[in-house]
């Protein structure tokens, strides 16, 4: 029976999962089965490595994602799992050349497992970016306690407002979201329309804030998504904490962040 090889490169990216679910536990940002994370691992692998493993499993993919071949996480999957299961929780997956099933190739170990249902978001995603940014392979889709808070406040209706906001409260947040956030409008979750507001986002901004849901990052890999979300929602706690403490921050000016760009 043939069975897929994993690549060195792609065992190095796979650790790093394990240790970004694992600091997502700890935040308090992936509660039960909450959150999700991929990778777009078709470039490490020829057609040749991936095709004849597995069943096939009918899905309506973007036809252009014909050939992906994606890590992603389980159905129901407790990102904690991650950091010591991850054959069991997580798999690695295969479009077929129409775009009309995927083959689990690696992992999916647990009995019943199926990829996360967030799967057409994931997968539009991927596609977006092997356009217009090939360099982003990773998608990390978590639930930052404050950053959800920030999507029930009134500035949530004012975008470039919210952003200055956060981007004042220290250098460093400016420095490392220099595009800031994009305040995503409501959308049901594994829907089209999830997906396509999300791709929108990411067109200028560098982390999708899902309005009363959670916030999703992509990035060349599972650790730089990870400090955009980190650093993002570092500059919403601090906010809220003067806000919890009765004052309103004095903040960056605007001199001040417009002299930081030179760092971004």
């Amino acid at each position: 029976m043939k069975t897929l090889k994993l690549p060195i490169e792609v065992e190095a990216e796979l650790k790093k999962v394990s240790k970004v679910a694992g600091y997502l536990w700890q935040r308090e940002w992936a509660e039960r089965n909450a959150g999700n994370i991929s990778m777009n691992l078709t470039s490490f692998f020829s057609k040749e490595d991936v095709e004849g493993i597995g069943e096939e499993v009918p899905f309506d993919f973007p036809k252009e994602s014909a050939g992906f071949v994606l890590y992603i996480t389980g159905t129901g999957c407790y990102l904690r799992d991650l950091v010591d299961k991850l054959e069991e929780v997580s798999c690695i997956l295969y479009i077929n050349e129409t775009a009309t099933a995927f083959s689990i190739i690696w992992g999916g170990k647990r009995e019943n497992f199926g990829p996360t249902c967030e799967l057409i978001s994931h997968a539009s995603i991927h596609l977006f970016n092997s356009k217009y940014h090939p360099e982003n392979l990773a998608v990390v889709h978590t639930h930052p306690l404050e950053l959800i808070c920030m999507s029930h406040h009134e500035l949530f209706n004012d975008e470039e407002e919210l952003n200055r906001q956060i981007w004042m409260m220290c250098p460093e947040v400016k420095v490392f979201v220099p595009k800031g956030i994009h305040c995503t409008p409501y959308a049901l979750s594994s829907t089209v329309n999830l997906a396509k507001v999300t791709i929108e986002a990411f067109k200028t901004r560098n982390v999708s804030l899902w309005e009363k849901h959670g916030a999703t990052a992509t990035a060349p890999d599972v650790m730089k998504a990870w400090d955009f979300l980190d650093v993002a929602n570092k500059g919403a706690k601090l906010l809220m904490m003067c806000w919890a403490a009765g004052f309103k921050p004095a903040g960056l000016s605007n001199a001040q962040l417009k002299e930081l760009e030179q760092f971004t």
